[in-house]
């Protein structure tokens, strides 16, 4: 677990510069975990704060930043308190949701930005420069890691988010909705395993790691508790252990707090049922339910 301080005040009759402000006045209850890279050769100043959970969505910023080597500040956004929809957060991302990411841009004003692979792309287009996770702009292999990255933001984490939802946390068990989305889950891993097999690097485009990678190894790592067995995908599985041995995804997975989804494949399904009947977004469904 990493380690954890308290976060300052936020005051919200404060609305002018609120992003800003937020960074001096910001709710007590929040917790920040700063971590400073001993060796950033890049020479563009950044002040990067990322705002994020541990979520499959959340740990694909944290361990790009990892990968690059960038200093960043993180803070950990809890869903049980329902943080991401306090006011002063809305003003980072009016979405709602994680990660989301400032900076200090090039004319020195701050730079808000969501959705996670609009943050990928600008870590990579501002920072990359040496193209270790990224191709030049304009090159085939360019194009290429944004198509996976666009397939991967509107395919895979939807879909498998779905799985996941009515597999684990729906209040009814229902067994068309189950079926239809780790159906379409599988189906999603099957392009990944085609495109893997063909691959003589062992990675989705071209010779390296790149974001498109980065951004789908959080679902795949997640196969167990969307009810998907990997085995039958094993170029895929493989991917997925070969990632492992970048020290940036290794380190950058546990960012905001120990990444554990690896571990399921270890517990039995019931064991995981205990574990999504406690979960936030069970409670949040069974009030939805309730509502109605």
């Amino acid at each position: 677990m990493l380690p954890r301080k308290a976060f300052l005040t936020y005051v919200p009759s404060l609305r002018t510069n609120l992003i800003k402000r937020h960074l001096h006045q910001s709710p007590s209850h929040f917790t920040q975990t700063t971590r400073t890279m001993a060796d950033n050769k890049n020479k563009d100043p950044s002040d990067i704060h990322l705002y994020t959970a541990a979520t499959p969505n959340g740990i694909k910023v944290s361990m790009l930043l990892e990968e690059l080597g960038l200093p960043y500040k993180v803070t950990d956004i809890s869903f049980s308190k329902n943080e991401q929809k306090e006011p002063w957060f809305l003003e980072i991302n009016p979405n709602g949701r994680i990660p989301a990411l400032t900076d200090v841009f090039t004319d020195g004003s701050q730079i808000r930005l969501f959705e996670s692979g609009a943050i990928m792309q600008y870590l990579v287009d501002r920072y990359d420069t040496e193209h270790k996770v990224s191709y030049p702009r304009g090159t085939k292999e360019y194009y290429d890691v944004n198509s996976w990255l666009f397939w991967q933001m509107g395919g895979l984490g939807p879909m498998q988010g779905q799985a996941n939802h009515f597999f684990r946390y729906a209040p009814e068990k229902i067994p068309y909705g189950i079926n239809r989305y780790q159906n379409e889950t599988r189906r999603l891993y099957s392009v990944m395993e085609s495109q893997l097999a063909k691959s003589k690097s062992g990675y989705l485009v071209g010779d390296k790691l790149t974001i498109a990678d980065i951004a789908c190894w959080g679902w795949v790592a997640a196969y167990h508790w969307a009810g998907v067995d990997i085995k039958e995908f094993p170029h895929l599985e493989a991917w997925m252990e070969k990632l492992l041995q970048h020290p940036g995804i290794e380190k950058g997975r546990h960012v905001p707090e120990r990444h554990t989804s690896l571990d399921w494949k270890n517990l039995s399904q019931e064991e995981l049922d205990k574990r999504a009947a406690n979960s936030w977004v069970r409670t949040e469904s069974s009030k939805d339910q309730e509502k109605k």
